[in-house]
């Protein structure tokens, strides 16, 4: 290490790509007093063309991360959508506030 803190910073800023289909989404958030947006509730067009609305979303964890440089948070959640329970990833785009999600 040196002086001045050089080469102290090496770490990987790049978590990869996202995998699987994205769509976008409408999401619903309310942010804790640390600033951290929490969804409950999330909207998008199904495959037929029609509006889904979920409500039930549990939130399994959260973690920050980079894609291609841009900060995001990304929450590993179950939902419900027509009584079948999904396992999903919702990914905040911090910088342009955006929601996507994807299927695991």
């Amino acid at each position: 290490m040196s002086a001045f803190g050089i080469g102290t910073n090496t770490q990987s800023t790049n978590d990869g790509e996202i995998h699987g289909t994205q769509m976008e989404i409408a999401c619903a958030c309310w942010f804790t007093s640390q600033r951290k947006p929490t969804p409950y509730l999330i909207k998008f067009i199904d495959e037929n063309g029609e509006i889904q609305t979920v409500r039930e979303i549990k939130v399994i964890y959260m973690e920050p991360k980079n894609y291609s440089g841009i900060p995001s948070l990304e929450y590993t959640c179950e939902i419900v959508i027509n009584e079948i329970r999904h396992n999903i990833k919702l990914i905040f785009f911090m910088q342009e506030c955006r929601w996507i999600m994807t299927f695991l």
